[in-house]
């Protein structure tokens, strides 16, 4: 007689809605570590609000599963309208330390060795643009050695931009200023030590100047969303953690902003 092997089916004890909250909510916490936190905050503190919550381990398998809850929400309900005055950079997100990278196994064959201004780093590529008021208009993620400048990678991040483009050097392509120029978008960089300088509009020069403001969003994802660190055990955990850390900006009520008015606005994109 054959064995049968029984299965356990439990049903979800945490809907999806549920999962993908308590792990937004993490981002907008002031707790470093997850565990920590769904121990103390949510098992304890907020055991009104989630007195279905499943054990750690437990919610931990259930993460992938709100992977697509996450990402639809913040496709559909957490990017906003471009204004005309757009800025374009990547961040790096390291998965490892250098000197781990040959015995790493959770992204093998994943993530990718890359170059950043500080060094060489193994992981991925977070490519964002933002508008004047520091707001998400559209992102990407891509393995580390994948160029800021790659057409795969600018023209769906573009799509629904307009006018004013601004990035660093390492967007320097005049094949690039082209092709985004016949879709009307201008993209606007500094120029390099070894190149000629160019006649540019003072309002250019000045917004060029105020670049600064993604790298800023760029430090909050980081230090206070915690999109990088490397004790992920999976990709889709990865992923998920990446995603709620931009939702979670996107509910910042203060984000890095030039304070332009709406007429300014309108000057800055009109002027010659």
């Amino acid at each position: 007689m054959s064995s049968v092997v029984r299965k356990r089916n439990r049903k979800l004890q945490l809907s999806l809605s549920e999962v993908a909250t308590i792990v937004v909510y993490f981002h907008l916490s002031h707790y470093r570590e997850f565990k920590n936190f769904y121990l103390i905050e949510i098992k304890k503190n907020m055991k009104s609000e989630f007195p279905k919550a499943v054990s750690y381990n437990r919610f931990v398998e259930l993460m992938p599963n709100a992977l697509g809850v996450i990402a639809s929400f913040l496709s559909n309900s957490c990017l906003e309208k471009c204004s005309g005055i757009s800025f374009i950079d990547s961040t790096i997100l390291k998965v490892c330390d250098n000197r781990r990278i040959h015995s790493h196994k959770v992204f093998k064959n994943i993530a990718q060795r890359g170059k950043s201004s500080t060094g060489w780093f193994y992981g991925f590529k977070l490519h964002l643009i933002v508008n004047d008021r520091g707001e998400l208009l559209s992102f990407m993620f891509t393995p580390g050695n994948v160029d800021d400048r790659n057409s795969k990678v600018i023209f769906p991040l573009s799509k629904n931009i307009f006018g004013k483009l601004f990035g660093d050097r390492g967007y320097i392509s005049q094949s690039l200023f082209e092709s985004l120029y016949e879709k009307g978008i201008q993209l606007i960089t500094k120029l390099k030590k070894n190149m000629k300088n160019k006649l540019m509009p003072l309002v250019d020069k000045i917004l060029l100047r105020k670049r600064a403001i993604i790298e800023s969003v760029n430090d909050e994802l980081k230090n206070i969303c915690q999109i990088q660190h490397t004790r992920h055990r999976s990709f889709f955990n990865w992923a998920v953690n990446l995603l709620s850390g931009l939702v979670a900006y996107s509910f910042f009520p203060k984000k890095p902003s030039l304070n332009l008015k709406s007429k300014d606005n309108c000057q800055f994109f009109l002027a010659p």
